[in-house]
């Protein structure tokens, strides 16, 4: 029986967040975010096999704060790349089995859902990936090189979240088909280019990625309705 995996890329720093400390693991509600993520594909599947990517300079940190936490949750670390495309590289050459299901997730997206979680894998299993998105809110304008701007339909465009879950098989050639890793901004723009084709999920505008100062204060709103920190 195929296994299920989840890369949760962490390597983040704090500089939009106006702090030293990395994003990932600034406290919200009684513990980092990137416990809150953590435990969220944990209550998806126990078995769930969890390779967590940090910085190499962050590992140690990782594993205090554990303690400090008494966060006992089995996760594999790995040492992360230069670049978000090298962390998931490194990330499934830490996964020996040849096929499955992997889900790539950021790790200061805590607020994933156990029913995107669910769908992600149950749709990937049946059409080979599973792309999360929500609709865009906004109108939105296309500006030009020359700095003209022009509107854009906004029903025609929709907003890519994490996870972004695949068969482990399409995941890992297109991997390693990439010929320049600084063109690719996530998972799917990777096995798009290497020419599968992308099916999506609805994902919830509460997943949101936490960057800034303000995604923290909305954060601990969450958590406070949540009533469960």
């Amino acid at each position: 029986m195929d296994s299920n995996y989840a890369i949760i890329v962490a390597g983040g720093s704090g500089s939009r967040m106006q702090t030293f400390l990395p994003k990932q693991f600034i406290k919200i509600g009684s513990k980092p975010v990137l416990m809150h993520t953590i435990e969220r594909f944990h209550q998806y599947s126990p078995q769930l096999h969890i390779i967590l990517v940090l910085p190499s300079q962050e590992i140690q940190t990782w594993e205090e704060l554990c303690d400090q936490y008494n966060f006992t949750i089995p996760v594999q670390t790995v040492a992360g790349g230069p670049t978000r495309f090298h962390s998931v590289q490194n990330g499934l050459s830490a996964i020996s089995a040849e096929e499955g299901l992997v889900a790539v997730h950021d790790g200061v997206r805590p607020f994933v859902s156990i029913e995107t979680i669910s769908q992600s894998f149950a749709v990937a299993k049946e059409k080979g990936c599973a792309i999360t998105m929500v609709p865009l809110k906004d109108s939105i304008r296309r500006i030009d090189p020359t700095g003209n701007n022009f509107s854009e339909d906004r029903r025609a465009f929709c907003l890519v979240q994490t996870p972004q879950t695949f068969r482990l098989s399409i995941l890992r050639q297109s991997f390693a088909q990439a010929t320049d890793s600084s063109r690719f901004t996530d998972d799917a723009s990777v096995a798009e280019a290497a020419g599968y084709a992308i099916s999506l999920i609805e994902g919830s505008y509460r997943n949101i990625k936490i960057t800034t100062p303000e995604d923290l204060i909305w954060a601990e709103a969450v958590i406070s309705m949540q009533g469960n920190n």
